[in-house]
C-alpha cells in the first residue's frame, strides 16, 4: 500500500479513501492492474445476465480506482473509457478534490447506489462535500466483461454530457433574491425557483453590489442552462436582486403542484405582467412552466374566440352558433367529448361547455377569405403578444402559432396541430383577457438591463368584454371549470383544456383562470380533463392572492 491511501473492507461495506495532497494508489483486485475484470480476456466471451458477484466486483473496483485518483484505471472499468477518463481526471484537476471516501450500498440487480464524502481544497479554502449517486453495471458488447455503464451522472447526479465540475472564484457574486415585498427567496424554501435563481445570478449577479466567493460548481456545457453551484468554500458578499415573485403566491404554487406529478403552474399580475409564482413538480427537474412547448388544448379557444369576433364570424357571446357532436374538415373528423351536442346554443354557452365543433365549423368561411390558416396566428400576435420574443429576465420558450393547412388548421382552433405553448403563455393570455391589454410577463424589472419587451394592441372593448363574459361563464354554473373554481372567491373566469399527445394514453390536462388581479395557468402531463388536476392547482394558487 502506498503512502497516503487507505482501503478497508468491512463485511459488505467498502470504503475507498485517498488522503493527503496527492492521491495514493491501491489495487484490491488484480483486475485494476491487468485491465481484466472477471478473468483473462483470452477466455470465452461471457454472455447472459450478470451475476451478483460480477456486479459487486466491478463496481467496487471502479469506486476504488476512482477514490484512489486513478482516472485511467477507473475509466477502463467503464464501457466508454474515452469519455469517462477526462471527467474522472477532472475530479482532482478542476474540482480540486483532495480526499474521497466512497461507500457503496447494496446492489439492486445491476444498479449500485453509493455515497461520496469528499474534501475540497482550493487556495487555502477547505470544505467537506457529501452527496449520493449510483452506477449501473452492463456486459461489454465486444468482450462480455462486466463494466460500469458510463454516464456523467455517475460522478454527480446533476452532471450532464459535456458539463465540468470546477472549483474556483465564481464568475458572478451570489445573489440574495427577494420578492416584491423584500422577502428572501431561497432554493431550500422554494425548490421550483432553483434553476431560475441560477439563471438570475448568472445574468444579473454582476449588476448587484455583491462580491464573488470561492465555490464548487457545475460549468454547464449548454448555454441555455445556467451554471449550478454545489458547494461554497469561501463566502463572498451576496448582492440583493429584487424579483416580481410574491412569496405567498409562490408558496401556494409549490404546495399545489406538490399534489400532482409532472405538473407546472405560473401566476401573473393581470395588470402589470409581473410574474408572481412559477412552480414545477417533475421528475426531470425541467422548468416546463417557462420552457415547455406543448399543445395547449382547449385553452386556445380563448384566442380562437377572439379571432372569430375579430373576423366578424360572430358578433359576441350572445351570437347563435352550431355545436354538433362532430364536424369534418378536409377529410378529418373532429369530435366533442363523447360527441355531445348543444342545440340553439350561444357562443358563450359553447365556450363554457368547451364545444370543439363550435370553434371549427363556423370558421370555414375564412377559407373563402384565404386566411383560414393564418388568422389565428395573426390574432394571437396582434392582441396577446404570442409569436413575439418575450424577454422575461429568465430563460423561457416563446409560443408558436404557425400558419397551417388542411386539417391542421381545424386542429389549431382547438389548441392541437402544430401550436406549442406553456403555462407562462396561457397564464398571460388569461391575464390579457382580464385586463384588456397585453403586458409582457417579467420576473425582474426591465430597467435592470434595458431589455426591450414585446408589445401588442389592446383588445377592442367588444372583444375584451366578450372574452371576460365567456370565461366567467366557464367558471360558474354549467361551465367546465365551475367545479375547480367553486372555492375561489370574487370575480372569476376560467377555461379548461385537454390536449392529445401521440403515444400517450391520457391527454394532458390544462386549466387557466383569473380572479382579482391574478391570472394563472397549469398543465399536468396525462392529467386528463383540465378541470381535474390542473384546475385544482390553479384554484390553489388563486386562493393565495
Amino acid at each position: 500500500m502506498r503512502s497516503g491511501a487507505k482501503v478497508a473492507v468491512v463485511g459488505s461495506v467498502f470504503l475507498a479513501v485517498a488522503s493527503g495532497v496527492g492521491y495514493g494508489a491501491y489495487n484490491v483486485w488484480n483486475g485494476i492492474s491487468s485491465g481484466n475484470v472477471g478473468g483473462d480476456s483470452r477466455t470465452t466471451k461471457a454472455t447472459g445476465p450478470l451475476t451478483q458477484h460480477e456486479v459487486e466486483q466491478v463496481s467496487r473496483e471502479f469506486l476504488s480506482a476512482w477514490a484512489g485518483g486513478h482516472s485511467y484505471k477507473a475509466a477502463q472499468l467503464t464501457n466508454n473509457a474515452v469519455e469517462a477518463e477526462p471527467i474522472l481526471a477532472g475530479y482532482t484537476s478542476t474540482a480540486h478534490v483532495r480526499k474521497a471516501v466512497i461507500t457503496p450500498g447494496a446492489a439492486a440487480g445491476t444498479k449500485v447506489p453509493f455515497t461520496v464524502n469528499a474534501t475540497i481544497a482550493y487556495e487555502g479554502s477547505v470544505k467537506q462535500w457529501s452527496y449520493s449517486s449510483e452506477l449501473v453495471v452492463v456486459r461489454g458488447l465486444t468482450t462480455g466483461r462486466p463494466l460500469v455503464e458510463w454516464r456523467p451522472t455517475v460522478i454527480h447526479p446533476n452532471l450532464k454530457q459535456g458539463d465540468i465540475l470546477k472549483t474556483g472564484t465564481s464568475e458572478a457574486p451570489e445573489i440574495k433574491a427577494v420578492d416584491d415585498k423584500g422577502r428572501e427567496l431561497t432554493r431550500a424554501k422554494y425548490p421550483s425557483l432553483g434553476t431560475i435563481l441560477d439563471r438570475l445570478r448568472e445574468k444579473y449577479g454582476k449588476t448587484t453590489d455583491g462580491e464573488p466567493g470561492v465555490e464548487l460548481y457545475i460549468d454547464s456545457a449548454d448555454e441555455q442552462v445556467p451554471d449550478h453551484s454545489l458547494l461554497i468554500l469561501a463566502k463572498g458578499k451576496p448582492g440583493v436582486l429584487k424579483t416580481t415573485i410574491d412569496a405567498d403566491v409562490q408558496a401556494a404554487a409549490e404546495a399545489a403542484v406538490g399534489s400532482y406529478g409532472e405538473s407546472s403552474v405560473v401566476a401573473i399580475n393581470s395588470n402589470t405582467g409581473e410574474i408572481r409564482a412559477v412552480a414545477n413538480n417533475r421528475k426531470d427537474g425541467f422548468n416546463a412552466a417557462f420552457e415547455g412547448s406543448q399543445a395547449p388544448g382547449s385553452t386556445m379557444k380563448i384566442v380562437t374566440a377572439a379571432m372569430m369576433m375579430d373576423q366578424g364570424i360572430v358578433a359576441g357571446p350572445s351570437s347563435r352558433v352550431e355545436c354538433p357532436g362532430s364536424v369534418a374538415w378536409d377529410g378529418r373528423t373532429f369530435h366533442n367529448l363523447k360527441d355531445f351536442n348543444l342545440s340553439n346554443a350561444t357562443l358563450q354557452r359553447a365556450f363554457a361547455r368547451s364545444c370543439n365543433t363550435t370553434f371549427i365549423k363556423p370558421v370555414k368561411p375564412l377559407n373563402e377569405k384565404g386566411v383560414a390558416g393564418t388568422a389565428l396566428g395573426e390574432t394571437a400576435r396582434k392582441y396577446f403578444g404570442v409569436g413575439e420574443v418575450w424577454r422575461t429576465g429568465a430563460t423561457s420558450t416563446d409560443a408558436s402559432v404557425p400558419p397551417s393547412t388542411g386539417a391542421d388548421t381545424a386542429a389549431s382552433y382547438i389548441g392541437q396541430g402544430k401550436i406549442t405553448m406553456n403555462a407562462l403563455t396561457i397564464a398571460s393570455i388569461a391575464a390579457t383577457v382580464k385586463s384588456g391589454s397585453f403586458s409582457q410577463p417579467i420576473i425582474v424589472a426591465k430597467d435592470l438591463d434595458g431589455r426591450k419587451l414585446a408589445t401588442a394592441q389592446p383588445l377592442p372593448d367588444s372583444i375584451g368584454q366578450g372574452l371576460r363574459a365567456m370565461m366567467r361563464a366557464a367558471a360558474t354554473g354549467e361551465g367546465t371549470g365551475a367545479g375547480a373554481m367553486s372555492s375561489v372567491r370574487g370575480d372569476k373566469g376560467a377555461k379548461t383544456g385537454s390536449a392529445e399527445v401521440d403515444g400517450q394514453g391520457t391527454s394532458n390536462g390544462w386549466f387557466t383562470a383569473f380572479a382579482g388581479d391574478l391570472a394563472a395557468a397549469a398543465v399536468v402531463q396525462s392529467g386528463g380533463h383540465g378541470g381535474d388536476a390542473a384546475g385544482a392547482i390553479v384554484a390553489g394558487v388563486l386562493q393565495a392572492r
